[in-house]
């Protein structure tokens, strides 16, 4: 018998947020401003998802702990100042989250983000309401290690076996498997579907518009 979930664990960024270009524009920016060769957009995008100084760690090796600092500051200026405000939604990620709540789901969000930056996306999408919690790398070691999945189901007292996460990326893939919680993957951000199928996820979903879908047909 398939397994009955209980609480759906969301990635933001790349899942229901539209951002991944925009992060690649931001990032090269930062790294443009402090006079380094921008990353290739493919090497950005394999970082996504990633606590922000991790982030930098990958992308800049030989750099020094000053210039990546100054790096990261440059990052957290524009994303603030230039590209946020160009931020959208997915396609029909409001009427996913809405229907799945309405249909008594629990549903949380385990970010990359800040918790700063998390609720700056929620009141700018007025999402925020339909998520009983959240975990974000202020609170939790950053993905793949599986704290964030591990404290909500904690918080909202459910089994692995009841919790599904839903992400873009082969770090939250991961994540679940560290948690030992089924997962979903979606095609909508920065992995495709061969950096996210060997790591065990039940589909690969176009979009998490076709979740509610999926889960009704098991």
């Amino acid at each position: 018998m398939a397994p009955t979930f209980e609480l759906i664990v969301f990635d933001w960024d790349g899942t229901l947020m539209d951002s991944i270009g925009t992060i690649v524009a931001c990032t090269q920016r930062a790294m443009a401003e402090v006079d380094l060769e921008p990353a290739s957009a493919e090497a950005i995008r394999d970082t996504v998802g990633l606590r922000l100084d991790m982030i930098m760690e990958q992308l800049l090796p030989g750099a020094t702990d000053a210039l990546r600092k100054r790096c990261l500051e440059r990052y957290r200026h524009h994303w603030i100042h230039t590209f946020h405000q160009h931020l959208t939604l997915l396609p029909e990620a409001r009427e996913t989250v809405t229907t799945l709540a309405e249909a008594g789901f629990l549903l949380a969000v385990a970010t990359g983000k800040s918790r700063v930056g998390l609720e700056r996306d929620f009141r700018a999408t007025g999402l925020g309401e339909h998520f009983v919690a959240s975990r974000t790398v202020d609170e939790a070691s950053s993905k793949p290690h599986p704290q964030m999945l591990l404290d909500l189901m904690e918080e909202l007292g459910t089994r692995p076996v009841e919790t599904l996460m839903v992400g873009d990326t082969s770090h939250d893939l991961l994540m679940a498997r560290n948690a030992g919680t089924p997962s979903i993957a979606v095609l909508t951000g920065s992995h495709g579907r061969p950096q996210l199928e060997p790591h065990g996820p039940l589909a690969c979903l176009g979009s998490a518009a076709e979740l509610p879908g999926w889960l009704s047909s098991r």
